[in-house]
């Protein structure tokens, strides 16, 4: 049988972060008491340390700052191959010239 993958909002990471930063609370103590897998306690401590203003985006989105870059590649690829395709049409363009 296979355990269903649970999910926690952003609040509930936050609180339980808050837990362990402002109260000196081991971080496993604190996945035994809420019943949280081992080793996800400490990995949201590193993550809201490395960046707490945009920690926790959510389930498949980015943080504001990379989600920026993000849409300027997608818009670069874009671009390129447009313009791969306008080389090519060149090319047999002048191919038939000749």
């Amino acid at each position: 049988m296979r355990k269903s993958r649970r999910t926690y909002d952003k609040e509930f990471k936050q609180e339980v972060v808050r837990l362990v930063v402002e109260e000196g609370r081991r971080a496993m103590g604190v996945e035994r008491n809420l019943g949280i897998g081992i080793g996800t306690v400490g990995r949201w401590v590193r993550e809201y340390k490395e960046d707490p203003a945009y920690a926790f985006p959510g389930k498949g989105r980015i943080k504001a700052p990379d989600e920026e870059m993000h849409r300027l590649k997608v818009e670069l690829k874009r671009v390129k191959q447009e313009r791969d395709i306008l080389k090519k049409a060149l090319a047999y363009f002048a191919e038939d010239q000749k």
